[in-house]
């Protein structure tokens, strides 16, 4: 069968504001973007840790996580990198149904995947958080060691090296880990997407 002739299908007895309702929380995808070594994983799972702390219900989806397991078929260039974030947001899609809040970490280096985002969740369930720092400054952190071995030619694509990182034109919050710590960060990001998650 092709998919063309598939659709969607939703209960019309149970629908996302009553799991939202029941979970006492409203869905919401929260994408973490930027260059590998901004801190994006880190805010990330601090995020999780505060919200879980506070009784929400959470998924958390990490960029090398997803890439070991669901979509590890894939490779780094420009169609497979907008292959697996496709997928992520299809998965985004069915977790906000379930009135879950669904957290993201995920490099998304260009425009056209930011929109792609956009285009499947719908601006109105998507929080893009920028998590801005500078080349320099993730080469030196380098807490992986890709970027020793991206200068080494060892690792080809990767963003910031022998692939482009557009800055996002469009964010909800900006958070500059260059002059900002992982608390002070944590903080200004709590402060503002806390009131958006409450019923």
């Amino acid at each position: 069968m092709e998919s063309s002739n598939l659709r969607p299908i939703f209960s019309d007895l149970i629908d996302r504001k009553a799991k939202e309702k029941l979970l006492q929380q409203k869905s919401l995808s929260i994408w973490f973007i930027g260059l590998s070594g901004s801190g994006k994983s880190t805010l990330a799972f601090s995020l999780e840790n505060y919200l879980f702390n506070n009784g929400f219900k959470t998924v958390i989806l990490d960029g090398d996580n997803v890439r070991t397991g669901l979509n590890k078929d894939l490779g780094f260039t420009l169609n497979d990198r907008t292959e697996n974030i496709r997928r992520i947001a299809e998965i985004n899609k069915i977790l906000l149904d379930n009135g879950l809040i669904v957290i993201n970490s995920f490099v998304c280096p260009t425009e056209s995947l930011r929109k792609l985002i956009l285009e499947i969740l719908g601006i109105e369930n998507v929080y893009l958080v920028f998590v801005k720092a500078s080349l320099e400054t993730c080469v030196k952190r380098d807490v992986k060691g890709f970027y020793k071995k991206a200068l080494n030619n060892e690792i080809k694509n990767f963003t910031g090296i022998s692939d482009i990182f557009e800055e996002p034109s469009y964010y909800n919050l900006v958070l500059d880990t260059e002059n900002l710590s992982r608390e002070e960060s944590l903080s200004k990001l709590i402060s503002e997407i806390y009131p958006k998650l409450k019923l």
